[in-house]
């Protein structure tokens, strides 16, 4: 399982509509949640896997193929695959192994995604900034979804509840969401929630001098509201990012016809998660994922994704103007 957390807006989009917004978000068509499609979250790993190579140059000056140093997995990446280092034959050998071939006649591949199903989504406060709502219905989701995985969490929280500690209060539980007064009580069962969301989304740095993530461990201890099911349904189809595009024409510096329209987004801080499934390689030739030892073919596909998915990838539209832009943390079951 791993978490997807946005640091710029995301656009996972289902094609024009004849709606308020031209082209909207992909949504659940029974709850209206927003989430991603399993095919185009595995399409966006698999070109952040194939844009890990780069160029470097050798003390010989000899140009040659590598695979590009991960920071937070650099030594368990040479221990497990260190072989590999200037084998390209062997990296996409792996890659149409576990993602499955260009030519998808040959066989499917051995890795799967869920779609991205939200868990927590930002939404302005009148103190504190801004907190992360979620309701009963997404977290009891999580709790099965993450079940399936090995993963066990703390008891859930009931609706209209707060951490003891939340900087969100104006008075008497009360709290200002947008331009909705919402009462909250505190719950001991939410904090340890928000706590373990907070050590889980943003793990102490491995190796490094500094904390950077300590701001956002810290707030997402504080700033978790669960709303009734109906409330977060409202917030997470209304308050959206809708941004207004439009194309100037070069001759005559106004705005070309018919070229105005208006995109939806997920706003940045929102937070979903997908499953990542493994199967034994369906190839006759199992190659890099030939089982060794105790560890099956599908346990080495597995430390493959894990070990080589990068800290940050682009999801859904828009790369070309920094949009999709998106912070990844494994959990392993």
């Amino acid at each position: 399982m791993f978490f997807l957390i946005c640091e710029t807006s995301l656009h996972a989009g289902s094609g024009a509509d004849l709606g308020i917004v031209d082209l909207p978000i992909q949504r659940e068509r029974h709850t209206g949640y927003p989430k991603i499609e399993g095919s185009g979250l595995k399409g966006s790993i698999r070109e952040a896997f194939e844009s890990a190579l780069i160029k470097d140059k050798s003390a010989t000056g000899d140009e040659k193929n590598i695979y590009r140093p991960l920071k937070r997995y650099g030594k368990e990446w040479e221990n497990l695959w260190g072989e590999w280092k200037g084998n390209l034959l062997k990296y996409h050998q792996a890659i149409n192994l576990s993602f499955g071939p260009e030519d998808g006649k040959l066989h499917a591949g051995a890795l799967g995604f869920t779609d991205a199903r939200i868990l927590l989504f930002p939404v302005k406060s009148m103190k504190g900034v801004f907190a992360w709502v979620t309701c009963p219905k997404a977290l009891e989701q999580f709790r099965q979804d993450l079940s399936l995985a090995g993963i066990s969490i703390p008891v859930l929280p009931g609706e209209k509840t707060r951490t003891s500690a939340s900087s969100l209060v104006i008075r008497d539980d009360k709290i200002v969401l947008e331009e909705y007064t919402i009462e909250a009580e505190k719950s001991d069962k939410c904090t340890n929630l928000a706590k373990w969301l907070g050590d889980s989304l943003f793990p102490v740095p491995k190796g490094e001098e500094q904390d950077t993530l300590s701001y956002w461990r810290d707030k997402m201890k504080k700033d978790v509201i669960v709303l009734s099911d109906d409330e977060f349904r409202d917030f997470v189809e209304m308050s959206t990012e809708v941004i207004t595009r439009t194309k100037i024409d070069n001759q005559t510096g106004t705005v070309q016809g018919g070229a105005l329209f208006s995109e939806e987004y997920l706003p940045t801080e929102t937070v979903l998660y997908s499953l990542v499934l493994t199967t034994p390689v369906f190839a006759e030739d199992k190659g890099v994922f030939a089982a060794q030892g105790e560890q099956k073919e599908e346990d080495r596909v597995m430390e493959f994704f894990r070990l080589g998915l990068p800290e940050v990838i682009q999801v859904g539209a828009n790369a070309t103007i920094g949009k999709g832009l998106t912070r990844t943390v494994f959990m392993k079951g």
